[in-house]
């Protein structure tokens, strides 16, 4: 028997653990999604997306112990509240949408032909969810899917061991069918075994490059489409006519929520010259006012990170920054709370370069490296020194200076003057080591189904 143990990052506690279930008992649980979604993709779009909604409501009526379990489960202090807000937004607009999403092409209706193009649920959608957002990630599949015709089965990250079952759980009280929309407590030996056996038709991973190299091999012979958003190492850069003061707040703000654990968290700042030490000087106070404690205190604003083994791989990062050169910023005197754990002080680090892991490898924690520019060649240089792209956050009041550079950034989206936000009406996409498909907006649709085409000859007499 493997038992899968979520870590609290609050006290090393173990605060919730489930029994993994064996590969046989997983594959009876996609048979039985299989055979629901059949009678699932005949209901009326209207009442699939009625009882979807109905599920998401069911959740928001969780939230008070969902907001506890998260802080308890990943750190997240409670001051912040849940993920509802962008749940709520994320599920409103895909249901917004699902006509027009779903809708036939019409191409031709004549007296000889008749010639569209359907979109058909793939079949059985399996989500592997990660823990840093893991409400909202794991919406913006289970949401689309289901309302396509689709039956879902999800894969929570131990760090959030609870929140796989506790959306099942609302959804299926709101009256979607237990079989169609399950959740599987798998180890990675039984993940793979399943994926290896072609039982989904369609994968949606969040996670690490290399978790998402497992499920290209766990896939590889299936033909098993699959969605994988393999996190980032996302820029700002902040051009000479910004206005300061919101690109550092916005900046900053993106750099440390969370304790810095967003796939879109901004985790490196160029500025051009003429603001360079405005912005810096401004960016340490920001994070220097941080109050490093306890996710449970009302009072705490930054919480522990989420395992200790992440807060290790920023610590590494920023004292071989330091060795080779770069200047931390924010004073540890400020942070007592930091304990060598998970309570990890941020940070902000300049004199850095590109020859720094800080600067090129995901650090997914409260640092960010700052560097100055003299040229829009230069910051676009460096930004595109990344084998990443998901995001780049451009601060200026020229949009068609924006624009023009965005065409040029190696990126899933260009953001001007906002950052580290998730708009559901814009595809949510990445290119190079953050992965391939696209989710939310119209295209996620297109990608949870498959086209069909219908040419009929009509009988002339």
């Amino acid at each position: 028997m493997t038992m899968i143990q979520c870590i609290s990052p609050i006290d090393g506690s173990v605060y919730a653990e489930r029994e993994a279930v064996s590969a046989a008992a997983a594959s009876a649980a996609v048979t039985r999604a299989r055979a629901a979604q059949k009678d699932w993709a005949k209901r009326p779009l209207e009442e699939r997306v009625s009882l979807v909604q109905a599920g998401i409501r069911a959740l928001n009526a969780m939230s008070d112990e969902v907001v506890e379990e998260l802080a308890w489960m990943m750190g997240r202090p409670v001051r912040y509240g849940g993920e509802f807000g962008g749940v709520n937004e994320r599920a409103d607009y895909m249901a917004s949408i699902a006509a027009e999403g779903l809708a036939p092409i019409a191409l031709e209706d004549s007296g000889s032909f008749r010639r569209y193009i359907v979109r058909e649920p793939h079949g059985v959608v399996f989500v592997i969810a990660p823990w840093n957002y893991p409400y909202m990630t794991a919406i913006n599949t289970i949401v689309p899917a289901l309302i396509a015709g689709n039956a879902v089965i999800i894969k929570h990250a131990s760090q959030t061991l609870l929140v796989g079952e506790r959306i099942v759980t609302a959804f299926v009280s709101a009256g979607i069918p237990e079989y169609l929309f399950q959740n599987l407590f798998l180890d990675h030996a039984t993940t793979s075994e399943l994926i290896a056996a072609k039982s989904f038709d369609f994968i949606n991973f969040t996670g690490s490059v290399e978790g998402g190299r497992q499920m290209e091999r766990a896939a590889a012979g299936t033909f098993t489409p699959l969605g994988l958003e393999l996190g980032g190492k996302d820029p700002g850069y902040v051009m000479e006519d910004a206005d300061l003061d919101a690109a550092v707040a916005t900046l900053m703000d993106g750099a440390m929520y969370n304790a810095g654990q967003c796939c879109c968290g901004i985790e490196r700042i160029y500025v051009t010259a003429s603001l360079y030490d405005a912005f810096v000087e401004k960016a340490a106070a920001f994070a220097s006012a941080y109050t490093l404690g306890n996710p449970l205190d009302e009072a705490t604003t930054l919480g522990p990170m989420a395992n200790r083994r992440f807060a290790a791989v920023v610590r590494k990062q920023v004292e071989e920054a330091v060795a080779a050169g770069a200047t931390p910023l924010v004073d540890p005197k400020l942070f007592p709370e930091d304990d060598g754990g998970t309570y990890l002080a941020p940070q902000v680090l300049v004199n850095v370069d590109h020859s720094m892991s800080v600067m090129r490898e995901e650090s997914f924690g409260p640092v960010v490296g700052i560097m100055k520019v003299s040229s829009d060649e230069e910051a676009l240089s460096l930004m595109n020194d990344s084998p990443y792209g998901l995001t780049a956050s451009l601060w200026t009041a020229d949009p068609e200076r924006a624009a023009a550079l965005g065409a040029r950034i190696e990126t899933g989206t260009v953001f001007m003057n906002r950052a580290d936000y998730l708009d559901p009406a814009l595809c949510w996409t990445g290119c190079k080591n953050t992965g391939r498909g696209g989710s939310l907006s119209i295209i996620g649709y297109h990608n949870l189904t498959r086209p069909k085409s219908y040419h009929l000859k009509k009988v002339t007499q």
